[in-house]
């Protein structure tokens, strides 16, 4: 114990203002240091437990996954879950019924080497024939298939930077609000049932979500 009193002590290794205050003393120094009360309510504050987090307050809570409820009629509509289905073959029209002609998913989302979604899909909806199009017409990843899923496990999996492209919150919010392919939804051409809403409006749901802490529904 008697090495242990001798060891010097930096008070630069405790305060976090070392560059305002600093301390070099033996630790009998310190001793007598603590004695002073105004000191030692700083030792005490800096030698205490973290504090534990405040609580979030319950009706956030309730409001930020009423939020996403609201932000899953989108989400969950046939625009949206036609191309992210759980396997490789996409589904079409309001129906969800499996995509004729036969197409897979492809090695990149974009269709099989021979027979790739540009074919048929072009840069616009092509209403005389029915068939939609988009400069970037592809599916969505494995990683993010929500066919078949819950809507809390769609939250889960749109937050997951490992599964959702590397995107953090903010990216996530862009790419809902201003992608063009993700707009096509609410502009899907003939024969087609728009999603409900508007992007924009979904795109304000989707921030006033996150705002209120992304809180899932645990269903």
């Amino acid at each position: 114990m008697a090495a242990a009193c001798e060891r010097p002590f930096n008070g630069r290794q405790l305060l976090p203002f070392g560059n305002v205050i600093s301390i070099a003393c033996s630790w009998e120094t310190l001793v007598r240091l603590v004695r002073l009360p105004a000191v030692a309510a700083i030792l005490a504050c800096l030698l205490a437990p973290p504090a534990i987090a405040q609580q979030q307050d319950p009706e956030q809570v309730v409001r930020s996954i009423e939020l996403f409820r609201e932000a899953g009629k989108v989400l969950q509509h046939p625009r949206c879950l036609n191309c992210h289905p759980a396997g490789d073959r996409p589904s079409q029209t309001d129906t969800m019924r499996p995509h004729n002609p036969r197409v897979v998913r492809g090695p990149d989302g974009h269709g099989a080497a021979g027979l790739p979604c540009s074919s048929c899909h072009q840069a616009a909806n092509y209403d005389p024939a029915r068939v939609p199009g988009h400069p970037k017409w592809h599916l969505a990843p494995v990683s993010m298939a929500w066919q078949g899923l819950s809507l809390g496990e769609i939250c889960r999996q749109i937050k997951d930077p490992s599964r959702n492209g590397g995107l953090d919150m903010p990216a996530l919010l862009r790419h809902m609000s201003e992608d063009t392919l993700v707009g096509w939804a609410w502009a899907p051409g003939a024969g087609r049932t728009p999603a409900p809403g508007t992007q924009a409006s979904f795109g304000a749901v989707m921030r006033a979500w996150a705002e209120t802490g992304a809180y899932c529904p645990p269903d």
